[in-house]
């Protein structure tokens, strides 16, 4: 990836590991489904009347609303309003690399080099031992949730890279109208919707974030990083979100944040480091010889 990608990656790792700071602020003034239909809602309207209609067949688009928009943040929305702690959240859900990578080799074809199977797993590494220093005091229920949300994101990938929008702006807003009509009739089914006649503040922020930030531009710089390069290359950058999330956490809602966790934040950061500075290395030993060919060979 070339420099100002990889500036990309990180600022979006950065978006989404504060928005789970956001997403706790926002679950403390709605229950979970009404939260992401109105994140949904507000990430579709107005936007939808400017960027025109979508170049992407309607397959993909609908899909990807299904599996993203609706399985998979209510699954994490849930799983974080049952306890899960928003750091914790944040780590738990970063097992969706293992998942993105093994949907792609199956589904794609794409194996990945040995120099970034062997990065992955040192950031995994990493995380789990920011697992095991928090232990095991998040309620399971969240915690599984929280994996069904992340084997949701590995598909959602896939289907993005399949689909490859020319435009990733204009293809998350039509991805997120698909989603707001089924979030609002499951929460008008599971749940007390009055909360929508009590407005405050944080709400309406928690809301403008997830969606104009979170929704629209994370994901729009997202899939144009997955438009770009193989899942496999992308995925693994958000093994930061979790060193962005727990800091954030810490910050913001005094959650607690250990050396080792520190250090182990490290790790992650090492192994995101360890594919991209041998993958360049590699590419200038590829080129130099070339000029010592001569013309015609």
């Amino acid at each position: 990836m070339s420099p100002r990608h990889v500036l990309l990656a990180v600022l979006v790792a950065a978006i989404w590991g504060f928005n789970f700071v956001v997403l706790k602020v926002g679950l403390d003034e709605f229950p979970p489904i009404l939260f992401s239909a109105l994140r949904f809602l507000a990430a579709a309207v107005p936007a939808i009347f400017f960027v025109g209609r979508p170049r992407v067949a309607w397959r993909w688009i609908i899909s990807v609303g299904l599996v993203l928009g609706v399985a998979k943040f209510s699954f994490l929305f849930i799983g974080l309003k049952a306890g899960m702690p928003a750091g914790l959240g944040s780590l738990v859900l970063q097992s969706q690399v293992i998942f993105t990578t093994l949907f792609a080799a199956v589904a794609l074809r794409e194996r990945p080099k040995s120099v970034q199977v062997t990065g992955i797993a040192l950031a995994v590494a990493g995380i789990g031992v920011i697992a095991w220093d928090y232990g095991l005091s998040a309620p399971l229920l969240g915690f599984v949730l929280l994996i069904a949300a992340a084997a949701c994101w590995g598909v959602s990938n896939v289907l993005m890279r399949y689909a490859r929008p020319a435009d990733t702006l204009r293809f998350m807003v039509w991805v997120s109208a698909v989603a707001v009509l089924p979030l609002f009739a499951l929460s008008a089914l599971t749940e007390d919707m009055s909360a929508l006649g009590d407005l405050g503040w944080s709400g309406i922020g928690a809301v403008g974030y997830v969606a104009w930030i979170s929704t629209l531009l994370g994901f729009a710089l997202w899939g144009f990083l997955l438009r770009h390069y193989e899942s496999s290359v992308v995925a693994p950058f958000s093994l930061l979100v979790p060193v962005f999330g727990m800091f954030s956490a810490w910050a913001f809602l005094g959650e607690d944040l250990s050396g080792l966790q520190a250090a182990a934040g490290g790790l992650v950061l090492a192994g995101l480091a360890i594919p991209q500075l041998l993958g360049r290395r590699a590419a200038r030993t590829a080129v130099l010889p070339e000029p010592l060919v001569p013309a015609g060979r």
